[in-house]
């Protein structure tokens, strides 16, 4: 299995890396197609993927933007964890990417796809990496509301 850390670009119809894991942490936007293309596998009977999107709301109060902070080995957190799900026999390929940096409404801020062989195993994996993510990933959310005020969350 090869693991491959390297800034998130938008790759458009690009080559996806070779091997199983692909993660990512940066502040370019992310791009769901290409993540998907990375856990292609003729042997992959699903793909399930999973995009975490800016909303404008957050307990009933208007959010304007999000920013996002990374401690330095959130990089490595994040491959940690997707090898972690890789690991598991039913897994094929696992590609996960988190944005950092100033983001508006409807950005992407968290991809993830998964590949196995049948349906059932590809959500319930997508949804622990994505679950992990959340819990384990040193990244912290800064909520700007339109009255002005701001929230950090997941701040330790």
């Amino acid at each position: 299995m090869s693991v491959r850390s390297e800034p998130a670009v938008d790759r458009g119809a690009a080559a996806p890396p070779a091997g199983r894991l692909h993660t990512a942490v940066g502040t370019t936007p992310l791009d769901v197609a290409f993540h998907e293309s990375v856990v292609a596998d003729a042997a992959a009977g699903a793909v399930v993927s999973f995009q975490g999107v800016v909303r404008d709301h957050d307990h009933g109060r208007s959010v304007l933007r999000l920013e996002y902070e990374g401690h330095p080995s959130a990089a490595d957190v994040l491959r940690e964890v997707a090898a972690e799900i890789a690991a598991d026999p039913d897994v094929h390929a696992v590609a996960v990417s988190h944005r950092l940096g100033p983001l508006e409404i409807g950005d992407v801020a968290l991809v993830a796809a998964v590949s196995t062989a049948h349906r059932a195993a590809a959500f319930a994996a997508c949804a622990r990496l994505v679950d992990e993510v959340k819990a384990r990933l040193p990244v912290w959310k800064r909520q700007l509301f339109a009255d002005g005020t701001e929230e950090w969350v997941n701040c330790p």
